[in-house]
């Protein structure tokens, strides 16, 4: 039996002519597709009638497209979609299918929070996280249906990134003790020097409701004390000019609305720490409006969004603060994106044109 170092070309070289049953070993959901090359199935992801196929070189380049979740190259980039896989679990997936061995004995998720070495570390918490975040599915998985009706019901594509994942079954804590096991959707929080800090979760019902629970969104505590300052929930990969949110599904409905990478942070307090990456120049801060209260006169979200661009600017980055213009219903503390999203559609969000105006005002 032929062993592979998971050198990229090589895998790539020795897969030419044989993607078609790696893709239905590694990807049972493209089996259907694989099988009518080159004709129109419905998506494995959102489903429909025909958006999706592979193409019909696809034993030649493993490569296919979906009217509605975008085009793949390659069987590399078409299984990291499917299955929610870094690149680099994927050439090992690859690779083990062509040693002969299942994906599953030969790409083990690696650890999600390294250890850290100093008394501040604290390895049950290390643990706990790296744990709940191997036991997840790809929102793409069968299992992650309640995960793909949620997003459907707050009105967003069912076309997400991998950095989202789902649970099946995770324990929801109160008072030192288990409320109850609910499905649940997982997303990395990555610290400002891009080492993945803690999980952020999101419990659910069976139907895509959220969990009746106080508190469906937390943080899991984190195994370094003050690391989650200046992190964010890394959505998409950044350009030059990337969006900033408090939560993740504002965040999915500003991409979906501008095209921008959007990145989530969580919270207002976050948000008002957050530190962008290098080579990022122009950040667009898609704020909460949120009413006044005695500790935030102006409101949380618009004051953390504030408080962010005006940091942004002393470190020589440009940026500019937007909230939503319309009202904040009767019996709610306050509107976002999402909202306008659900309420106005793209036609409710800024132009390229406004944006480049708000961060020249807010020089």
């Amino acid at each position: 039996m032929r062993q592979y170092e998971y050198d990229a070309e090589r895998v790539k070289e020795d897969a030419r002519g044989r993607w078609a049953s790696i893709l239905q070993e590694l990807a049972p959901a493209l089996t259907d597709a694989v099988d009518r090359q080159g004709r129109h199935v419905p998506c494995p992801v959102h489903g429909g009638r025909d958006g999706f196929r592979v193409f019909r070189d696809v034993d030649e380049t493993g490569g296919g497209v979906c009217n509605t979740c975008g085009y793949f190259a390659d069987g590399f980039s078409l299984l990291m979609w499917i299955n929610g896989w870094q690149f680099g679990e994927t050439i090992r997936a690859v690779a083990g299918h062509l040693a002969g061995a299942r994906a599953s004995q030969v790409a083990p998720r690696a650890s999600l929070v390294a250890c850290c070495s100093g008394p501040a570390d604290d390895p049950f918490r290390r643990d706990q996280l790296n744990r709940t975040w191997r036991e997840s599915l790809p929102l793409t998985h069968r299992e992650a249906e309640p995960a793909r009706m949620y997003l459907a019901r707050r009105g967003l594509p069912v076309c997400v990134p991998p950095a989202l994942r789902f649970h099946r079954e995770l324990g929801y804590y109160a008072d030192k003790g288990l409320v109850g096991r609910y499905p649940a959707i997982l997303a990395q929080l990555t610290g400002a020097d891009g080492e993945t800090v803690t999980l952020h979760r999101t419990y659910l019902m069976v139907d895509g409701q959220k969990a009746p629970v106080e508190a469906p969104r937390k943080l899991m505590r984190p195994p370094l004390a003050k690391a989650l300052t200046g992190g964010a929930i890394r959505l998409a990969d950044p350009g030059g000019r990337l969006a900033v949110t408090e939560g993740i599904e504002t965040a999915l409905a500003v991409r979906e609305a501008t095209g921008i990478p959007a990145w989530a942070t969580g919270n207002a307090h976050l948000l008002e720490t957050f530190v962008p990456p290098v080579g990022v120049h122009q950040v667009l801060v898609f704020a909460d409006k949120d009413r006044p209260s005695r500790q935030h006169p102006l409101g949380h979200g618009q004051e953390a969004a504030r408080n962010l661009v005006t940091r942004l600017w002393a470190m020589g980055i440009r940026a500019g603060a937007i909230a939503p213009a319309i009202d904040i219903p009767e019996g709610r503390k306050g509107v976002d994106w999402l909202d306008v999203f659900n309420y106005l559609g793209t036609a409710g969000f800024p132009a390229l044109g406004s944006v480049e105006q708000a961060l020249t005002r807010a020089a």
